[in-house]
């Protein structure tokens, strides 16, 4: 069964490498596309984040309106009133987030605070926990940066939130991009060679 289950995830992995071969050069454009926008981001954050939280705004009203739709054939499910409830959250904060782009940027960096306290004070238990483990200061190292992170954006309010979310999604962009074009680079490379 084990062997059938390997033989199976070799097969995809063929697939999955036959088909970056197959379109390498337009993977190494779209991720030559994306770091040219995750540097356009870094260098202008208070634009991008703007722009993902007035594109975030529109994103909950559309699905919440979707949503609303599914809820209103079903209203005779016993959880109708909590799908309501749902369903108007989302459309409200869309609403407020195109309303006033600067409190949704606001709103949006306090949960990336408190997802980086939380996130770093559960890596330095986790780390505490298997601390004779070899290498478990290394998660207690990322779990104390967190920390740092959290408290030095906590400090610097509101000033952080004009750039955070644009900073970040910007070196996302050129992480990601970096990559994918890095592996088609690399995988066209290949192909040359071998021809």
């Amino acid at each position: 069964m084990s062997l059938s289950l390997e033989a199976a995830a070799e097969l995809f992995r063929e697939a999955m490498r036959q088909a970056v071969r197959r379109h390498a050069f337009w993977y190494q454009a779209e991720g030559l596309l994306l770091v040219l926008a995750g540097m356009v981001s870094i260098i202008y954050p208070f634009f991008s984040s703007v722009a993902v939280v007035v594109l975030l705004g529109w994103l909950l009203i559309v699905s919440g309106l979707a949503q609303a739709v599914s809820v209103f054939k079903a209203r005779h499910l016993p959880q109708f009133w909590l799908q309501l409830a749902s369903v108007l959250l989302a459309v409200l904060i869309g609403i407020l987030f195109l309303r006033d782009p600067a409190q949704g940027l606001l709103t949006l960096t306090l949960l990336l605070i408190v997802f980086f306290v939380i996130e770093g004070m559960s890596k330095i238990v986790f780390a505490l926990t298997i601390r004779p483990f070899p290498n478990w200061a290394w998660v207690l190292g990322s779990g104390i940066v967190g920390l740092v992170l959290a408290a030095v954006l906590m400090a610097s309010m509101p000033v952080t939130a004009t750039w955070l979310i644009g900073f970040l999604l910007g070196v996302e962009l050129v992480s990601v991009g970096g990559a994918m074009a890095y592996l088609a680079f690399r995988t066209r490379q290949g192909s040359d060679d071998a021809g």
